[in-house]
């Protein structure tokens, strides 16, 4: 492979993260690709030398440059519609990401994971299962960890990526022993023109997978012609009753069932740990539990060792984490929900434990989702509104008596006043940060500091 790419003309375009992480490989491999971001000064940059590279070009992308090459590798962060690499597409450039790259490198056990909320909980889970059984395996792609830097640890024996729809949309050729596509929900319309083009984006995680992994409750998860002939494990929450006797076969049922008086997550068709057992809290992340039990399972972990992680695994942080509980209010920090199913989520596997009423924080950047989808639950679950940030009005316009604050200083200074022994403060935004905080990361962090400081 590495002397087909010595033959190519290359450009990395947008040098983030993964692009540095496939200059680096690309240097590695003998080749002198050419280097272009549209921002003048790449953090990171300074770390490449000048004379290694065929090139570095940052500014507006030179269309014509980029016709003359053989292969783009785009960032995840840039279009494949976008006007320059449409033209250079039009005169026959091959446009890949860096996981397609990964894809005809890499010789190792694949796990893939995606879905609109859930895929780095999932992700993380089956990393540690598979750890926990003694199996060296590697999280690595939109979690955190480029594809790209991750295939250089030789001492890898499974890699499970979790997977964006962006980096879906440029991947032909990755092979899985399981995908997962946990849901889909509204995100990223800013950048797809509907609903179905997302959908379609997502479902390319079941290519060349032998095993499919989906969620029964969401039509848009089922496998379509992209899975192929492959094996399919539907999750499910429903609740039945469990025969004694069963025997154990990895393509049963999953979901939930009755066992010995209580509620236990059943998998491979058998009882394996009880709900009450389980570190994570909410009925969302009963269904990760079983999605990641599936995935795991598929290599080789073992039954004890999956149980073992759900009963550790207190989840991740700024996803429905939690940051303090004071005079019986629990303050929950659930950042990462940049989207309105995220948020619909952690509404529902979060409603069933609040004695009290329930006090919501959400607003940003919507992204171009209809806000109107929150409208029934909101009104069904949520006794207090707050909202900020650039969409706040057209949430807040979804309830009455709705309270718009400026920040979330602001926002916390709200939820003190309204909370009370036995209530719920959650801070899930429905919504990117990017309007007002430098990521969903920052934003969480600026919640927990101010809840330490105004609610103690």
């Amino acid at each position: 492979m590495n002397t087909t790419l010595n033959a190519k003309r290359i450009a990395v375009v947008g040098l983030g993260l993964s692009g540095l992480a496939t200059v680096r490989f690309l240097l590695a491999q003998g080749v002198k690709p050419v280097l272009m971001d549209s921002r003048p000064k790449p953090a990171g940059l300074e770390q490449i030398a000048a004379d290694k590279v065929d090139g570095i070009y940052l500014g507006e992308f030179d269309a014509n440059r980029l016709a003359q090459m053989d292969m783009i590798i785009l960032s995840p962060g840039l279009a494949v519609s976008h006007p320059a690499i449409r033209f250079a597409k039009a005169q026959g450039v091959e446009v890949i990401g860096d996981v397609e790259l990964f894809a005809r490198f890499n010789q190792k056990p694949v796990i893939a994971i995606t879905g609109s909320n859930g895929k780095s909980t999932v992700t993380s889970l089956v990393t540690d299962m598979l750890l926990q059984s003694g199996i060296n395996a590697l999280a690595a792609g939109n979690i955190g960890l480029p594809v790209l830097d991750a295939l250089r640890q030789l001492d890898t024996d499974v890699f499970v990526l979790e997977l964006s729809s962006f980096q879906l949309d440029t991947i032909s050729s990755l092979q899985s022993r399981a995908s997962c596509l946990l849901n889909v929900s509204a995100d990223h319309l800013d950048r797809y023109a509907d609903m179905a083009a997302y959908t379609a984006s997502k479902q390319q995680v079941f290519q060349h997978t032998a095993l499919t992994v989906y969620n029964q409750a969401d039509v848009r998860t089922y496998p379509g012609a992209t899975a192929g002939n492959a094996a399919r494990i539907a999750i499910s929450l429903l609740t039945t009753e469990f025969t004694a006797g069963a025997a154990i076969d990895s393509q049963a049922d999953y979901g939930i069932t009755e066992y010995q008086g209580e509620r236990w997550l059943k998998v491979a068709g058998t009882p394996l740990l009880a709900i009450s057992k389980l570190a994570l809290s909410g009925s969302h992340n009963q269904f990760n539990a079983l999605a990641a039990a599936a995935l795991a399972l598929s290599v080789g972990a073992s039954r004890d060792a999956i149980a073992t992680t759900l009963q550790r695994f207190t989840g991740l942080a700024h996803r429905c984490q939690l940051v303090l509980s004071h005079k019986g209010i629990r303050w929950v920090n659930d950042s990462k929900a940049t989207n309105i199913g995220a948020t619909l989520a952690a509404i529902a596997g979060l409603k069933p434990e609040v004695s009290g009423k329930l006090i919501l924080i959400a607003g940003g950047d919507a992204k171009g989702a209809d806000v109107s989808e929150l409208q029934p639950v909101l009104q069904r679950d949520v006794n207090y509104l707050i909202t900020l940030g650039q969409d706040g009005p057209a949430i807040a316009a979804l309830y009455p008596q709705a309270i718009q604050v400026k920040d979330i200083v602001a926002a916390v200074q709200q939820a003190v006043k309204l909370a009370k022994n036995g209530d719920m403060v959650l801070l899930s935004p429905a919504c990117a940060s990017l309007d007002m905080f430098k990521s969903y990361v920052h934003r969480g962090e600026l919640f927990a500091k101010t809840v330490q400081e105004l609610a103690l």
